[in-house]
């Protein structure tokens, strides 16, 4: 009866085999069907089965019996721990049934890969129970859509209510209703990027009492214009640390007084369009991700930042990192930053990962020296001799930063003739 049922959700019409590889203890399932059911057995010591292809409709009205006390067994010494289903069109009847049975494995994560759902599946039977899976993902599936199912959110709020990771991407979801937010009680991650989420689905989708352990929330590359409204959508998620932004075209309406959640550690609003970083941003912020925008200058104080990134830019010098004591990572490649203020970054205790290639540098002895002491020390990563090229002054154009000469001799010969001035004056002075 174990088999039947896993066997059902990858059949087709056609003979399919199973592949397992026991060092990975992965075993992936293609168009399998009654006459090759001895092949899915080879996949019960895995740990993460896949089963690809599929056409799943001529069995909407298959009834799945309760499994015997010897079957119940059998499925609870599987070492099965992740399953995923791909390129399966899946009526949500049949669904319905099967995930009950997902209550007798140690099956923690669920994924759905270009998945067609149908018709809609009695839920009510799953009233009240629950369910080992943690994690639940769907990428680039179909199905109807969320609004006006709080029935079935209901009859799943047992499971649902422990479910810790939650993702929805490229699925061209336009709205999630409150109800569905108040049903994930421990939900730590929600991933709906790559969707057709717009500014006005925020408020509903994140209502009061919605996703109140929510830790971490990606939204990027969906229809988001608002950055007020972003942050106004936001501010009823208390727990929340963690917000990715980007890859939205974000306007701003200077001044913005939003306060985003005081809990927040890392944002990112690369790519959003912004040409000023607005405040005011949370005083606990450890990671700015502000690249790829049309920033031209950063004039904010951060005490908490560890990491800040600012690449693909307009900047035309580097922030006063002395506003962020704690850094620890500087990114600003790609700007038009002619030098590096080591004056300062040899200061911070906490610097060790500086990466600022691709700039036009003034390769003056004293804009080369820092970055070559930068290097020195082992702070710049990537890049580092090959795309850090002088500019300017002419005699240095097209050089590595690297060979530029910036002995004391060669670039403050006042620092070496001075010295020997008031040593011959100590002399002249001494022989008379």
């Amino acid at each position: 009866q174990v088999v039947a049922v896993l066997l059902l959700l990858g059949l087709l019409e056609a003979e399919g085999k199973c592949f397992f590889n026991r060092t990975q203890e992965h075993c992936v399932c293609y168009n399998l069907s009654q006459e090759s059911l001895g092949s899915i057995i080879q996949c019960f010591p895995a740990s993460v089965v896949e089963f690809w292809g599929g056409q799943l409709e001529r069995y909407s009205a298959f009834t799945i019996s309760d499994p015997s006390p010897s079957a119940i067994k059998t499925l609870g010494s599987l070492m099965i721990r992740k399953i995923v289903f791909g390129d399966l069109l899946v009526p949500e009847i049949l669904l319905a049934q099967v995930l009950r049975f997902f209550s007798y494995t140690q099956v923690q994560e669920l994924v759905f890969e270009s998945c067609v759902f149908k018709g809609r599946g009695n839920w009510a039977e799953m009233a009240g129970q629950d369910l080992p899976i943690l994690s639940l993902r769907f990428h680039n599936v179909t199905s109807a859509p969320l609004t006006g199912r709080e029935q079935d959110f209901s009859s799943l709020s047992s499971w649902l209510g422990t479910l810790q990771e939650l993702a929805v991407t490229g699925s061209h979801v336009t709205s999630l209703p409150c109800g569905l937010g108040r049903a994930f009680r421990a939900l730590h991650s929600l991933d709906m990027a790559q969707n057709s989420l717009g500014d006005e689905s925020l408020v509903p989708a994140f209502c009061e009492g919605a996703f109140p352990q929510l830790h971490v929330l990606r939204l990027q590359r969906n229809n988001l214009t608002s950055y007020h409204g972003a942050c106004e959508s936001l501010q009823l998620l208390p727990e929340l640390q963690h917000l990715d932004l980007s890859q939205n075209k974000l306007m701003a309406a200077l001044p913005s007084s939003c306060q985003w959640p005081v809990s927040l550690r890392i944002l990112n609003l690369s790519d959003t369009g912004l040409d000023e970083v607005l405040t005011p941003l949370p005083p606990g912020l450890e990671v700015l991700d502000m690249s790829c925008n049309h920033l031209r200058a950063v004039d904010i104080s951060l005490i908490s930042l560890k990491q800040l990134f600012l690449s693909q830019n307009m900047l035309q010098a580097a922030p006063s990192i002395r506003n962020y004591p704690m850094l620890e990572t500087l990114h600003l490649d790609n700007n038009s930053i002619p030098d590096l203020p080591w004056d300062e970054m040899k200061l911070l205790r906490h610097l060790q990962d500086v990466s600022a290639a691709g700039n036009p540098y003034n390769c003056s002895c004293s804009g080369a020296g820092g970055v070559q002491a930068l290097a020195g020390l082992g702070h710049l990563g990537q890049g580092w001799p090959q795309d850090y090229m002088c500019h300017s002054p002419p005699r240095y154009q097209g050089w590595l930063v690297r060979d530029v000469p910036v002995s004391v001799l060669q670039c403050n010969s006042a620092a070496v003739i001075a010295p020997v001035c008031v040593a011959l004056v100590l002399l002249c002075v001494a022989a008379a």
